[in-house]
């Protein structure tokens, strides 16, 4: 059936290049907010918006926000943006995509080592990663944005403020590049990559990333279950469709070579039938040219056994090997010793009594005796 399935899909619809929508970090604002031990991932989304409705400038309405977080970790990164910040076609150009997260978020993947900073640097802006302890969720995330006509020597100074004002910091690690969606990710996860550094999720893992609003989001999410289920149902009636075809073929392939087959035992019936006759015929010939019929002998074996009481009244043969007698005793017990006897006989295979009478006295019956095949072997004409 997964051959049958996967040559069905070399006639369907190409689907389009899957989409992912990177943001300028300058756009957000960045915060650590603590959540509480032992939450789940569903209360640590409430307790993001709780915190974001206290600190944020705008209500939650007005924002666009996402959050990270690992299991275990005391705190969560907050990421939000005013809403107004992003033109109609920048939202409008949003639907289509996968996911729509800032750049940052797309290297949130890895627990690096306490007091790490990592560097990410982009033609307008370098931001900055800073992991204070080592849940593997950064504790400071600042965006330095970076002038289009900015020499070297002023990025590097750029580089070392940013890196002085994560205090402690021991380990640096530079990405060179803005990162950027592989589009040859498998279906259902994501792989971004930034020079020689990749960061790989699966779809729960950067659900929480996208900053799209989150009724939208919910109701895309049940569009694209619903979608699923319909796509699984249209390619499983099309294999039912394309398997109903073939059986049918089958059958009308099976009915054609019937027919054949037919019209050829057809013809050659009356050649069969002629063979068969010869056969019987060749089988007869060869019976009576070297075996004979012995009613003597079998008479005579069967009156070594006879009761005297017991009279044969007429014998007739049945083939070869088989005698059948009707006969008269004034004993009836006679009869079944008669038959017991012959049944003990070796050169007897079946004795057997029938039509049994009883009448004046006397009893009447029909005994048929078959003999084996080498019971009389006749004697050889002298040379």
């Amino acid at each position: 059936m997964s051959n049958r399935l996967s040559s069905l899909k070399r006639f369907l619809p190409v689907p389009p290049p899957r989409k992912v929508a990177i943001l300028s970090p300058s756009h957000f604002f960045v915060r650590a907010v603590p959540v509480t031990e032992g939450a789940a991932a569903a209360e640590v989304a409430g307790q993001v918006e709780l915190a974001l409705e206290v600190a944020a400038p705008f209500p939650l309405a007005q924002l666009y926000y996402g959050h990270h977080w690992k299991p275990g970790a005391l705190h969560a990164l907050v990421f939000a943006a005013y809403r107004k910040r992003f033109t109609v076609e920048e939202v409008e150009n949003w639907s289509d995509a996968e996911i729509v997260l800032p750049s940052f978020a797309t290297v949130l993947k890895d627990s690096p080592q306490p007091a790490t900073a990592l560097l990410l640097s982009a033609p307008d802006s370098l931001t900055g990663i800073y992991y204070g302890d080592a849940s593997g969720v950064p504790t400071q995330v600042r965006v330095a944005p970076i002038p289009a006509e900015a020499t070297e020597a002023e990025r590097v100074a750029l580089r070392d403020a940013l890196l002085r004002s994560f205090a402690g910091t021991l380990h640096v690690i530079d990405l060179v590049g803005p990162p950027e969606f592989d589009p040859a990710s498998d279906e259902g996860e994501f792989t971004f990559r930034a020079g020689d550094f990749s960061a790989h999720f699966d779809a729960e893992e950067i659900a929480s990333f996208d900053v799209r609003d989150k009724a939208d989001l919910a109701a895309r999410r049940r569009a694209q279950v619903r979608d699923l289920i319909l796509w699984r149902t249209f390619v499983g009636c099309a294999a039912a469709i394309a398997l109903a075809a073939f059986l049918e073929l089958a059958l009308v392939g099976a009915a054609f070579w019937q027919k054949q087959r037919l019209a050829v035992v057809e013809r050659q019936a009356p050649v069969v039938e002629a063979v068969m006759t010869s056969q019987s015929l060749a089988t007869r010939i060869d019976e009576l040219s070297s075996k004979r019929l012995m009613p003597f002998e079998m008479l005579a074996l069967l009156n070594s056994k006879r009761p005297h009481a017991i009279q044969f009244m007429r014998t007739v043969t049945s083939g070869l090997l088989t005698l059948e007698i009707e006969a008269q005793t004034s004993s009836s017990g006679d009869i079944d010793v008669f038959r017991t006897a012959l049944n003990q006989l070796p050169e007897c295979a079946k004795a057997e009594v029938q039509d049994q009478r009883s009448r004046d006295g006397v009893s009447t019956f029909r005994l048929v005796v078959t003999f084996k095949a080498d019971a009389f072997k006749p004697e050889e004409n002298p040379s």
